[in-house]
């Protein structure tokens, strides 16, 4: 996770198919109710394109402390509000996804693709798009090289609000997302989180 902050002074830290971009739909899932918050951008479909593969992750998980602290935390673990991640969705929408060779980082330079749907379920902020395959190949070939549980994301944020920065998790409580970074699972601040490109 990676995350820049005002209040923090340069502070830096890391499915389910909703069908439709209505907000506050709630569902009933496995004997309990779940609530659904959703947005999308609306790319038309062409067959066969060369340089779009879809993928679907889940980028964080909301109220709950992350695993490990994220770079830039000051050595704190972090907890995205699910109030905060509701009113930051719509800027996850056309942002960029990248990489870091080693996949154990972000690498805003390095962008290799775009979010086009942001979905709240429970806890889960799942999210879909396009990697741009033909433009980077070998980056497509060493996603499919891991085994698809070992990948995961990781957010990046600016404008973070954190409720109170002496306490030992972070609470983050407003945020603007920038972006988000695809790595191992393992090197992410959220061990929770996964990615997955289409077959």
């Amino acid at each position: 996770m990676k995350l820049w902050s005002r209040l923090a002074d340069g502070m830096h830290s890391g499915s389910g198919r909703v069908p439709d971009n209505r907000l506050g739909k709630r569902e009933q899932m496995g004997g309990e109710r779940m609530r659904l918050e959703a947005m999308a951008v609306r790319i038309p479909h062409v067959d066969g394109h060369p340089n779009r593969v879809a993928f679907d992750g889940v980028l964080t998980v909301v109220n709950a402390a992350s695993d490990k602290a994220p770079a830039g935390a000051r050595g704190h673990r972090v907890m995205l509000t699910r109030e905060a991640a509701e009113k930051a969705l719509p800027s996850l929408l056309g942002m960029a996804v990248d990489y870091r060779p080693g996949w154990d980082g972000h690498d805003a330079r390095r962008k290799i693709g775009l979010l086009t749907e942001a979905n709240l379920i429970g806890q889960r902020l799942v999210v879909r798009g396009y990697l741009y395959a033909r433009d980077f190949p070998e980056v497509a070939e060493a996603i499919q090289a891991h085994a698809p549980e070992a990948m995961g994301m990781s957010y990046e944020l600016a404008d973070a609000r954190v409720e109170d920065m002496r306490a030992e998790v972070w609470k983050l409580t407003r945020v603007t997302f920038t972006g988000a970074a695809i790595l191992l699972r393992e090197k992410a601040a959220y061990r929770d989180t996964s990615f997955r490109m289409a077959s």
